[in-house]
């Protein structure tokens, strides 16, 4: 379990891959991997996801950490880590699924808003505090929460891109979540895997110094 999280807080951004259907996963990670975002998400909304792990894992090896995103259910954690999934993000505080994922030894990254949930979260066992919407309170709000909770591990999710996600780490973010302003799904319908190594590429060196 260390290594993958060690992993994420390394690299710093995960990328939330939410498609319809997951029929190119291998290509969306590889072209992540490739511009040097190696955290991969993909989420449970679409068709195939738990497929899409299994065949990103095989494909990738250890050039990638996958995931499994949106899991709301311990149903939905067990069969996502039996495919294959390497940490799993929940979009709010789900204690069972933290108990999941205690149980196999694989990180987690559990969803909350206000300093309650995230501090519950954070008791029950989730490595990772996913506050989402980030777009809610912006970077001035992690600031706020880490003031008199300076212990959780913060990752922003939610209107989060190359362009302001150094005004998270300023504000004390360990990781961020990005979603469509790193995997376009226009760019998966059209096979556009250079469009979204460009945009891992800008992930990537707009975290270089921190």
């Amino acid at each position: 379990m260390s290594a993958i999280l060690d992993a994420i807080l390394t690299t710093r951004v995960i990328a939330i891959v939410r498609l319809e259907r997951y029929d190119y996963a291998v290509e969306v990670a590889r072209a992540l991997v490739e511009g040097g975002v190696s955290s991969v998400e993909f989420t449970l909304t679409g068709e195939g996801a738990n497929e899409g792990i299994s065949a990103a894992r095989t494909a990738l090896g250890d050039q990638a950490q996958i995931g499994v995103g949106t899991v709301l259910s311990p149903a939905d954690a067990e069969a996502a880590i039996a495919a294959g999934a390497q940490f799993v993000v929940t979009p709010v505080v789900r204690p069972h699924v933290i108990e999941v994922c205690r149980k196999h030894n694989v990180p987690i990254l559990c969803g909350a808003l206000t300093p309650t949930e995230a501090l519950t979260a954070h008791e029950a066992g989730a490595d990772m505090i996913k506050i989402f919407p980030a777009r809610f309170g912006g970077p001035s709000y992690l600031r706020d929460i880490l003031a008199p909770l300076p212990q959780l591990r913060l990752a922003p999710t939610g209107g989060i891109s190359s362009k302001n996600m150094r005004e998270y780490f300023d504000a004390g973010a360990m990781a961020v979540g990005i979603g469509g302003n790193l995997v376009s799904p226009h760019a998966v319908a059209q096979e556009n895997w250079m469009h979204i190594t460009t945009a891992a590429q800008a992930c990537a060196v707009a975290i270089k110094g921190f």
